[in-house]
């Protein structure tokens, strides 16, 4: 039997959205937002995914790319670098991972270049392109994206940000007509806001922050004129840095996130097949990308109550200790029937001048979840620590 890319583009899509999914009501009928290269849309930090996955206001790191690189020019320090690695879906495989590599540099005291290297690995896929096994081969199948942006600020409050993104997917071994690479582009605008406010004797940190993500064209695998969605996105988010002493601080956080990629209308009844490929090829697959945009805001079948239920919600708190030693919880919550994922996240960081290590770990609570016992760690490098080393030496 001919080798089908499909066959691993429908596979990934179950691994990371939906494996054993139940709704929770019996007319909530799982009906997931489908894009391609969703591998874009994991969380690739420890300290984020330590806090339920939140990032677009929590105060900046060298993390801040993937959450929202208007933060950057808010950075104490004047240059970082980091390195995340994420044994991926180790309750189903062992030899899936997600390694991510970020840093950026500030120019002058109002603006920033960042940059980011985010490289999936499916692992080892086996293949067979006949029905007697004799041409099994080895495939390992993967997805990698890069990106730079540039973030000002406009003022001592609030500052913007621009990123443009490459996006490369490899799912096949045989490069024909019917199964190929693909490749896309895109861009994210971002915006950040920071002031403080005085809550009882009190001067805490406010942020809010806003990233539309994946703003670009669609990706082709070929063998179809039809192509796919990427993963656009829109995260908006708020934190609240509450000082307790000198040495002592807590803050809270929230995101909501939600896909800007229309839903796969569903076939009516009285609709014949034919009548549904032609209406799903008018309404979803001929829709351009901006197109695409603006309709998912009004397309789920189930209407409003629908649409709400696509919208994430992450929750996520931190304690940190004279900026040495972090504490940090979250908790993670998507609507059954878009994709189920519900889980808690632990996780602790340790700062020196120059180095800083954390790690996470995700506790699912929805029964069956693959991503239950992810771990997550990032060793990131602190420039101006290490140009200061020097100098003592």
């Amino acid at each position: 039997m001919k080798y089908n890319l499909r066959i691993i583009t429908v596979s990934l899509f179950l691994l990371l959205f939906g494996i054993a999914v139940k709704a929770d009501d019996k007319n909530d009928i799982f009906n997931p937002v489908n894009s391609a290269v969703t591998s874009q849309t994991i969380a690739p930090d420890a300290r984020a995914g330590a806090m339920g996955d939140v990032g677009a206001a929590t105060d900046p790191d060298v993390n801040s790319q993937y959450w929202n690189p208007a933060k950057y020019p808010f950075c104490i320090s004047r240059a970082g670098v980091s390195l995340n690695y994420t044994p991926w879906l180790r309750q189903l495989v062992n030899d899936m991972d997600l390694a991510y590599l970020s840093g950026y540099y500030r120019i002058g005291d109002h603006s920033a270049v960042s940059g980011s290297l985010r490289y999936f690995s499916l692992g080892e896929v086996m293949t067979s392109s006949d029905a007697s096994g004799s041409n099994d081969m080895t495939i390992k199948p993967y997805e990698m994206s890069m990106d730079v942006a540039y973030s000002l600020m406009l003022s001592e409050k609030f500052s913007i940000a621009a990123a443009v993104r490459w996006i490369y997917s490899d799912l096949t071994y045989d490069y024909t007509e019917d199964t190929s690479p693909g490749s896309a582009f895109a861009a994210d605008i971002a915006c950040y806001y920071n002031d403080y406010l005085n809550i009882g004797n009190r001067e805490c940190q406010l942020g809010l922050g806003m990233n539309i993500s994946n703003i670009g064209s669609k990706i082709s695998f070929g063998g179809s004129d039809n192509k796919e969605f990427i993963p656009t996105n829109l995260r908006i988010g708020a934190a609240l840095m509450v000082p307790i002493d000198a040495y002592n601080r807590f803050t809270i956080a929230a995101d909501a996130n939600k896909l800007l990629v229309p839903t796969v209308p569903k076939i009516k009844d009285g609709e014949t097949q034919e009548q549904y490929e032609q209406r799903k090829q008018k309404d979803y697959y001929d829709l351009s990308p901006i197109s695409g945009i603006f309709k998912s805001f009004s397309d789920a079948p189930g209407g409003f109550k629908e649409e709400m239920q696509e919208i994430q919600w992450s929750l996520g708190g931190e304690y940190v200790y004279n900026d040495k030693f972090s504490l940090r919880a979250g908790y993670h919550d998507q609507a059954a029937n878009k994709g189920n994922l519900k889980y808690f996240t632990v996780g602790a960081g340790f700062k020196m001048n120059v180095f800083s290590l954390d790690c996470a770990y995700v506790i699912a609570t929805a029964k069956s979840n693959p991503l239950d016992q992810t771990l997550r760690f990032t060793l990131s490098f602190d420039m101006d620590g290490i140009k200061d080393l020097f100098k003592r030496k």
